[in-house]
């Protein structure tokens, strides 16, 4: 994948990303505020911020004036935040993509933060915090997090709390705005068919009123357990919800690409182990996963599943000892090789769409600082041993990095007994 990354004269780093005879183009702005830069005071405006964005300009005075010009050339269009960044992008035919510019770069430096929308869009964004809550399936890894990161930022809902979102005032979001909102902070990225040179004088004129200065910085994640930590939350349903997770390791950290090749091994696809055992053998799920989580200075391997309420302590039990089998057993070079494929397979096929294109790099820079190509990630996966692996599993799959969090019937006190290694290699 051919990229392009430079900074430009104001301190705003522009990546172009050239897709030959692609029908579109995305702009993406990444900006390195998330809800790790916030306060406890503060927590949730990074995001109530995001919904603030759509809300007008002075040129396009109200969130429907904003809307209709992008909806009348078919684009698409939308925002996400995390603990680390936050983005908006829209997405049209070639054709229009000095119309996206112009509309993403006034959403983004010139929002009017109006005491009216302000107020209501609290109410908007209480009932989407009611509505994940609401779904166990979502707010059991919210549980999960509070139990892993506890009274920190990484340990708060991103979507912050009723009390917080109903604090906020314009002043909030101008203070927030301009101790984050800054150049330095800000990445432009643009994928799909356009002129590389053309593209860069667009980019530095749209942007040229961006905020400058220092960038706001955020505290350290602080990590500590000695082990195994349950987090329950009581609710009546239909199935068990849980999320078992393991201490790791930020995204830079080395050992990234076999923790790849493992989470694939473990989790990734029909056929992978856990699929293979929870619901093709064992018939008590219907969906399981595996996931490496990689933030700058911290990271978590879980493994989710919805599991029958009368099988809760068998669920964990069985995933425990795939956890332990990997630690405990070299993986043959048979499915070291499938897992190696599974990974380039789904990598290119993820690449297809200028978004997709936009998201990837986007995430890299903002994550990583800086940006690792397809090709060079592959190539590092290619390159991991099963005895990679092993080493890996058997540092990461022990009792003071394990955690369980559940939504359901269950009672801490019976999963206790289950929840923890027997022996660790």
């Amino acid at each position: 994948m051919k990229f392009n990354k430079q900074t430009l004269s104001n301190g705003l780093r522009l990546i172009t990303v050239p897709m030959a005879d692609n029908p579109s183009v995305t702009v993406l702005v990444v900006v390195e505020a998330g809800s790790n830069y916030e306060t406890k005071e503060t927590n949730g405006i990074s995001h109530f911020l995001e919904h603030m964005v759509f809300k007008g300009t002075p040129t396009r005075p109200t969130a429907s004036d904003i809307s209709r010009e992008l909806d009348s050339i078919g684009a698409q269009y939308n925002a996400f935040t995390s603990q680390e960044f936050t983005g908006y992008y829209a997405k049209a035919a070639a054709r229009h993509t000095d119309k996206i510019i112009d509309v993403v770069s006034d959403m983004c430096i010139n929002p009017l933060f109006d005491e009216k929308e302000i107020a209501k869009e609290k109410g908007v964004i209480i009932e989407e915090l009611r509505m994940y809550r609401d779904l166990p399936q979502r707010q059991v890894h919210n549980v999960m997090t509070r139990l892993l990161y506890g009274d920190q930022p990484a340990g708060w809902e991103i979507i912050g709390t009723e009390d917080t979102i109903k604090s906020f005032t314009r002043d909030s979001f101008v203070k927030y705005r301009d101790e984050n909102y800054v150049s330095s902070a800000t990445t432009v990225i643009v994928a799909g068919t356009f002129d590389e040179k053309d593209m860069t004088a667009k980019i530095e004129k749209a942007f040229a009123k961006i905020l400058s200065g220092p960038k706001s910085g955020k505290l350290p994640v602080h990590e500590s357990q000695k082990a195994p930590a349950i987090a329950v939350e009581a609710k009546e349903t239909d199935q068990t919800h849980i999320v078992i997770s393991f201490r790791t390791f930020s995204v830079n950290d080395p050992r990234i690409p076999a923790m790849s090749v493992m989470s694939a091994i473990l989790g990734g696809g029909m056929s992978s182990r856990l699929f293979s055992k929870m619901r093709d053998e064992l018939g008590i799920c219907y969906y399981i996963r595996g996931s490496h989580d990689g933030m700058t200075d911290h990271g978590n391997f879980s493994i989710s599943a919805g599991v029958d309420n009368s099988r809760v302590e068998l669920a964990v039990k069985e995933i425990l000892a795939e956890c332990q089998r990997m630690a405990s057993e070299p993986v043959s070079a048979a499915e070291l090789q499938k897992a190696k494929d599974y990974i380039a397979g789904n990598t290119m096929l993820e690449l297809e769409t200028s978004d997709s294109r936009a998201e990837f790099v986007g995430f890299d820079e903002a994550i990583k600082g800086k940006i690792e190509g397809p090709e060079e990630m592959i190539g590092k996966v290619n390159a991991v041993t099963a005895e990679d692996v092993q080493k890996l599993a058997r540092s990461v799959f022990v009792n003071e990095g394990l955690n369980l969090a559940l939504i359901g019937r269950a009672k801490k006190e019976s999963l206790e007994p289950v929840l923890q290694f027997s022996h660790e290699s």
